[in-house]
């Protein structure tokens, strides 16, 4: 799938997407736009500012309101000291979120709550999040700033969990706003298994899907099970991915398996949105509406740009200040020039703290593993894999759906040694080992509570699957 030359309009506002009013003028050059944030929000858009020092000055605008604002909540209001700067803060971790649960973070009346969510971690106290209607506004601005917009025309599929999470019901209001239709066929729901999911992206015509880049290659292998060619979705034009990192050859397979572009998002529960790719593929973060800072936890110190931990301080938000929460992903950061000219710093999502295994004595993460299975050649039909990292080797399982096995492990192991630089061995598993066929096929529900049954029903079954 090739990428649009330079003249992509840079993402459109939700005002644009929905016909609504425009705050300035008309567009600019090409990826840039005049008009404001959302309609009366007083939000800043791409394309207000002409350079990373107009940039800059923005977000010192808004660090002292930021920080007045924080002393309403009863977390900074023991941590902050008269007259002190963001400067002189120290983070703000996960823990100290979860310490606070559920709402000592809390900066405005509770009756001015509009939702509550949480992370989708599994242990101790979970890591809350609350916004107002007025962050909603800004929520759903900031989801539709895409290289391929949101409009009345489109249909997007939502595979990404609602529950709890703020994933799911961001896109799916996001788009709605945008005159869409949505489909909510979250990925945690027992009433969409993959085989409705592919019916769904055929019938109704999907154009746009938000999901993990996992869940997009899990759908090839459903739509092959259901007996769907690769030309059967036409209509598809883009897939919004997120959750996990993908690398530039992952992205590069799915866009050529679907023959729709792939554009990555970042974001979390805390903030929302936080970044996304600009028409050249490059992930920009959204600078204006929160300040990225990284963290170097060697040295202990906080520089605006570079590899490290980032620590993020959103400009707008009411319900749950956050003053330099570390998120804990690592990632490089740059304030750069990028052909897209949207004044925006470049950022790579790295992985999570943590993450990654020590191998022959180097540390490998996910991400290096995964450019080298999807850079074998497409004629393999390699979409799953896992791995084991061995003190002294790295232990490669691939699915082989046809011939060839042979050469696409070779080919893959001789990757793995020359650029990582460890001992491997690779095998190739028959085609349903990593992703079972019965999850592909799928077709039960879960089922309606009963209490009559009728002779030879299994009553044991009335309110788990059949």
């Amino acid at each position: 799938m090739t990428r649009p030359p330079n003249t992509t309009a840079a993402p459109a506002t939700a005002a644009q997407a929905t016909g609504g009013p425009a705050t300035g003028g008309p567009a600019g050059a090409a990826g840039k736009l005049t008009t404001g944030g959302p309609s009366g929000s007083g939000l800043p858009a791409i394309g207000d500012w002409s350079s990373f020092d107009e940039l800059r000055a923005r977000q010192d605008e808004r660090i002292a309101p930021a920080l007045h604002h924080a002393r309403n909540s009863p977390f900074y209001d023991k941590r902050l000291e008269p007259g002190q700067g963001l400067a002189q803060l120290g983070l703000t971790t996960k823990a100290d979120l979860r310490e606070s649960y559920p709402f000592n973070m809390l900066a405005v009346p509770r009756e001015r709550l509009a939702t509550y969510h949480e992370s989708s971690g599994s242990t101790g106290n979970p890591t809350p999040a609350y916004f107002t209607e007025a962050e909603w506004a800004d929520l759903a601005d900031r989801f539709v700033r895409k290289t391929v917009p949101i409009g009345p025309t489109d249909t997007l599929l939502v595979r990404i969990p609602y529950g709890l999470v703020l994933a799911g019901h961001m896109a799916h209001w996001a788009a709605m706003r945008s005159g869409a239709t949505v489909v909510p066929g979250d990925c945690r729901s027992l009433a969409v298994p993959y085989s409705r999911v592919v019916r769904l992206l055929h019938d109704l015509e999907v154009t746009l899907t938000w999901s993990t880049p996992s869940e997009s290659l899990i759908w090839v292998a459903a739509a092959k099970a259901a007996g769907y060619s690769p030309g059967s979705f036409p209509a598809l034009r883009a897939l919004y991915v997120a959750g996990e990192p993908i690398s530039s050859a992952r992205r590069r397979r799915i866009e050529e398996i679907w023959g729709a572009l792939v554009i990555e998002e970042y974001g979390c529960t805390e903030v929302g949105p936080l970044g996304s790719d600009c028409p050249y593929g490059r992930m920009h973060f959204w600078a204006d509406r929160v300040l990225p800072e990284i963290y170097d936890p060697q040295s202990g110190q906080i520089t605006p740009e570079g590899t490290g931990q980032l620590v993020i301080t959103p400009l707008y938000r009411e319900a749950m200040p956050l003053l330099r929460y570390n998120l804990e992903d690592v990632v490089d950061l740059r304030y750069e020039d990028c052909p897209c000219d949207w004044k925006l710093p470049t950022v790579r999502v790295l992985g999570r703290l943590g993450q990654g295994y020590t191998v022959g004595g180097r540390r490998l993460g996910q991400i290096q593993v995964e450019e080298l299975v999807f850079r074998l050649p497409a004629a393999h039909g390699v979409l799953f894999w896992r791995a084991r990292a061995e003190p002294e080797r790295l232990v490669v399982q691939i699915e082989v759906p046809g011939p060839g096995s042979q050469e696409a492990c070779a080919t893959l192991a001789a990757s793995i040694e020359a650029e990582l630089g460890v001992r491997c061995a690779v095998s190739a598993v028959p085609e349903g080992t990593l992703v079972p066929g019965e999850l592909l096929a799928e077709r039960l529900d879960a089922m309606k509570p009963r209490k009559l049954f009728g002779p030879g029903e299994n009553w044991e079954q009335a309110i788990v699957r059949g």
